[in-house]
């Protein structure tokens, strides 16, 4: 199966270094005597670039096709991430995640846009299910694999692991990628640097309902990121090591749900995953504050982890079925930007509660956002499987 090795095995390997960075990075930053609010921009620094790439990302797919976007986007990824090793203040990693940011922006779009076009409608929910499940299969072990590399070489080490392995995920991108045949300069839907603003003016409507839903939904997905390591780290007093076996945990946990959650989008609809989902999630932020240990805290992980799963690939689903083929670039691009401001707002949301309140708070804050965004989901998006 082409996807196999054009994108599934890159996605893995990506997830998997994106995943060593998750126990690591916050107690990295912490070292930097960084506050907690400060903490929140530096892991929030990432989906900031990330959304302010998105646009771009899709006046440059249009021009330059798939292939050329991946490339240069992944090269960025590895550049900045390396050069992590070699900062020493807060404003530096925040410039440098800034920087992977943009660079995961032509990543993530172009490999949306290459699956929309190579999927249909009714094997669309269980082809992008398998793609985040892959993601989700690096994400098993990525933490687990950070933690142990930081306690025996140091926070700085994960940041080597990951460039290594991005450059492994880049030289599979340019052998087995296709090249794709760039648009005309003149075509109407992909043409200009403000094609994005454009998609947001002409899909206004999807994107108050669709978009708002995404937008709340990504900030459960990322805020959930934070608040593990950090309640185990600070409130729970657990190490490095112990805070990355309880994220492998719950992506491991994750991994359980993902075939149901593509047969579910393609037999029942999309938000037979969806919904469900981020009730699960919401229940699980909830219980944050009880937890008194190790055990607990992976508990709830594992809760949220579930809960995850079920969602898996449904957002790139909804955008795919929602994208329409003659704005795909421009359209998935905004998509993208949506989601991306969720994932920002997540740590920030996390960081702001936590400094003004407490990190107990802040996982009910989320919690409730998780809430909202089922509800969303469920009232207001409309169901887009289309029938046979």
């Amino acid at each position: 199966m082409p996807l196999i090795a054009a994108v599934y095995l890159p996605a893995l390997l990506l997830a998997f270094s994106n995943g060593l960075l998750i126990p690591t990075l916050p107690l990295f930053a912490s070292g930097l005597h960084a506050s907690l609010g400060v903490v929140g921009v530096v892991l929030a620094a990432e989906s900031l670039g990330t959304l302010v790439g998105d646009v771009p990302a899709g006046a440059l797919l249009g021009r330059f096709g798939d292939k050329p976007v991946m490339l240069f986007g992944l090269g960025l990824v590895v550049a900045a991430v390396l050069a992590l090793v070699a900062a020493r203040t807060v404003a530096a990693v925040i410039a440098l995640r800034l920087l992977s940011g943009f660079g995961l922006a032509l990543w993530n779009l172009s490999r949306h846009a290459f699956l929309a076009q190579a999927t249909k409608s009714g094997g669309r929910g269980q082809a992008i299910s398998t793609f985040g499940g892959v993601g989700r299969a690096g994400a098993l072990l990525g933490p687990a694999v950070g933690g142990l590399v930081a306690s025996l070489l140091g926070l700085r080490a994960p940041f080597v692991v990951y460039a290594v392995v991005a450059l492994v995920a880049l030289a599979v991108v340019a052998r087995f990628v296709p090249r794709s045949e760039a648009p005309p300069r003149d075509a109407p839907a992909l043409s200009g640097g403000l094609g994005g603003f454009r998609a947001v003016r002409d899909f206004a409507g999807i994107l108050s309902t669709a978009g708002l839903a995404q937008l709340m939904a990504q900030m459960v997905r990322a805020g959930r990121k934070v608040l593990v390591p950090l309640f185990g780290s600070q409130v729970l007093g657990l190490d490095v090591g112990a805070v990355g076996v309880i994220l492998s945990g719950s992506a491991f946990a994750e991994m359980v749900l993902v075939y149901p959650a593509g047969w579910l989008m393609d037999r029942r609809g999309r938000k037979h995953a969806i919904v469900p989902s981020f009730l699960v999630q919401a229940a699980a932020l909830a219980l944050v504050p009880a937890t008194q240990g190790f055990s607990g805290l992976l508990a709830v992980a594992l809760m949220m982890g579930l809960g995850n799963g079920l969602s898996s690939g449904t957002m790139m689903t909804l955008g795919a079925d929602l994208a329409p083929p003659q704005a795909l670039g421009e359209f998935l691009g905004v998509w993208r930007m949506v989601g991306d401001a969720g994932s920002t707002g997540g740590p920030l949301l996390v960081g702001a509660v936590a400094d003004i309140l407490d990190l107990g708070v802040a996982a009910v804050a989320v919690a409730a956002v998780g809430l909202a965004a089922a509800a969303v989901f469920a009232y207001r998006v409309p169901e887009t499987l289309e029938a046979g």
